[in-house]
Order: C-alpha cells, then sequence, then structure tokens
C-alpha cells in the first residue's frame, strides 16, 4: 500500500473566492468556497488520483482494501472524517451542528464536531466562536430583533491559530481566510442569520441545539523539540485528534493501527516509504494506509496529522 492523494472536490459558493489558486492549479472558474479533499460522504465522494488504485472511489476502497488502508475505523461501512479547505471571500453565515444523539435522530446523519486551523489570514481577519454570555432567551430575541450581531464573540486571528468547534457552539468563519477543517463526516448545518442573504435560516432546530455554556477553546502549540523536526498535540476529543509538526529536515515515523491524514498547511517536501515516494505540498491532503510501514517526511513544510479516536 502507498500515501494516497484524492481528486479536489470543489464547491461554488455565494462567499467563495479565488485564493485556493495560490496553491492549487486546477480551480474550476466561480467563487469556490470549499475543497472537499479526504472525502466520502453522500454530497462528495473523492476518487484515488494517484497510483496502482487510481480511479477508485473511496467506497470502493472501503469495499476492497478496508483492513489495509483503514485498520478498525470503518464502523457500519462509514469513513469517518471528513478534510477540506474553506476559502472566505465574504462572512459565512452564523450557524452551529448538531451533536450525534440529534443528528441521528432529525437527519439520519452523524453529528459535527469540527477543528480549524487558519492557513492564511487577511489583515483583521475574524472568526466568530461562540456567544457573548446572552441566555437562549436574549439570542431568540436578536434573533426576531434583527440584531443577531450583537450577541457574537468575534476573535481576531491570524496564520497558524486553530480552534476547536465543539457540536452545539455558535460559530461562523468571516472574510478574508483559508481554513483547514477535519471534522466529523457530517454536512448538517443549520444557520442563525446569514447577513440578509435570500438563503434558508434554521432558527427552530439551532435553537434547539445551541449549548450557551460552550466557549471558545483555542488549540496550544506546546512542541517538543528532535533532530530535523518539532512536534506538539492540538487536539484530542471523542472523534479525532490532531498533532502538528514542523519539518526542517526530516521526520521519521511509521503508520499506526488507524489511519492518519497528512494535511500540509505550509511549504513543501516529499512522504518516502519502502516502494516509493510521494510529493506534498502546501494544502495536499495525503492518506496514510494502516499497513504503509516506516516511512519519512523530508523537506520544510508544516504539516497536520489527524486520526480517527477509534
Amino acid at each position: 500500500m502507498y500515501p494516497l492523494k484524492f481528486t479536489n472536490l470543489y464547491y461554488e459558493k455565494v462567499w467563495g473566492g479565488r485564493d485556493f489558486e495560490k496553491f492549487r492549479s486546477d480551480l474550476p472558474e466561480g467563487n469556490i468556497g470549499e475543497t472537499w479533499d479526504i472525502a466520502c460522504h453522500p454530497n462528495g465522494t473523492g476518487v484515488v488520483a494517484n497510483g496502482r488504485l487510481k480511479g477508485m472511489t473511496f467506497n470502493e476502497l472501503i469495499q476492497d482494501y478496508n483492513e489495509d488502508i483503514f485498520g478498525n475505523s470503518i464502523k457500519d461501512g462509514e469513513f469517518p472524517l471528513l478534510v477540506k479547505l474553506i476559502n472566505s471571500n465574504e462572512n459565512l453565515s452564523v450557524q452551529v451542528h448538531p451533536n450525534d444523539e440529534y443528528a441521528r435522530r432529525v437527519e439520519n446523519s452523524y453529528g459535527k464536531t469540527e477543528a480549524w486551523y487558519v492557513v492564511d489570514a487577511a489583515e483583521d481577519a475574524e472568526l466568530i466562536v461562540g456567544t457573548n454570555g446572552c441566555t437562549k432567551e436574549e439570542f431568540k430575541e436578536a434573533i426576531n430583533n434583527g440584531n443577531v450581531e450583537g450577541c457574537l464573540n468575534r476573535i481576531k486571528v491570524k496564520k497558524g491559530d486553530a480552534f476547536l468547534i465543539n457540536s452545539g457552539l455558535v460559530h461562523a468563519i468571516c472574510s478574508g481566510l483559508v481554513i483547514a477543517e477535519i471534522q466529523q463526516n457530517s454536512d448538517i448545518t443549520y444557520r442563525v442569520y446569514d447577513y440578509g442573504r435570500p438563503r434558508e435560516i434554521h432558527v427552530e432546530k439551532s435553537l434547539d441545539i445551541i449549548d450557551f455554556n460552550l466557549k471558545p477553546e483555542r488549540l496550544v502549540e506546546n512542541y517538543q523539540e528532535f533532530d530535523g523536526y518539532k512536534y506538539t498535540s492540538l487536539c484530542k476529543n471523542d472523534y479525532f485528534t490532531i498533532d502538528k509538526c514542523i519539518v526542517d529536515q526530516v521526520f521519521e515515523t511509521c503508520s499506526k493501527e488507524e489511519f492518519s491524514i497528512i494535511t500540509c498547511v505550509e511549504g513543501t517536501g516529499k512522504i518516502n516509504y519502502k516502494d516509493g515516494s510521494e510529493s506534498i505540498n502546501k494544502g495536499d491532503s495525503i492518506l496514510i494506509p494502516t499497513s504503509l510501514g516506516d516511512y519519512e517526511i523530508i523537506g520544510k513544510l508544516e504539516i497536520l496529522i489527524s486520526n480517527p479516536t477509534i
């Protein structure tokens, strides 16, 4: 087995932009808001783009190479994670995602807990993470009065900032950002407020699931220094773990009992393994199969390493 790349699945959005062109050459026309890069979902399923398995769909990999690629992480035939990049030329809607219990009962879906990593940021870029301490009744009144923005917690962000967005937490990506998002494999979003755009708003469902006690959770880097690289744990929850590695020369490691996803957020390099080599550049996400064995990443680059929690 070998490191797997997939076709980039691009989605045009009213708030999208063209910033992916800074590190991608295959961008279609339009305001592209999202690229789903490791995806096996009814709304977007990746196709292998490299090697002997090129052309196989994600579902075919699960059917034919389940344990070799995914170990024991596939439950009921469903891939647990979704990795995407988001480009916001304008503000996204203020929104919230359901937890597993609500999503299964109401939407027949996974819930959605996600993590954000700021890949690029314009000067004075912001994220909305949580509310400013208002109650459910105050927030409902603000929705009715068109004063939602007055209830939101805004945080100025820069390249390299990262946050955990638990299900039930009100949030929004504002303009001028490229975000790497690692999340549960779900596409359920309830919009609370959308800046007057003529799109559906989901007030009742949103108020059902917002947890007004949730606070912003910034992911903190606390590196250990090694010869040729430094490494830190960013996030661990019931659904996924995310580590960050800054490679200056070489990072030697091995595959695990579950698959890994490597997302390059800066720089360029190569993944060397027993039978070959695969390039990795800013914006790429590559799936490391469980059976790959020992491998090394060489170059000057910064990577996120995501694993399912099993």
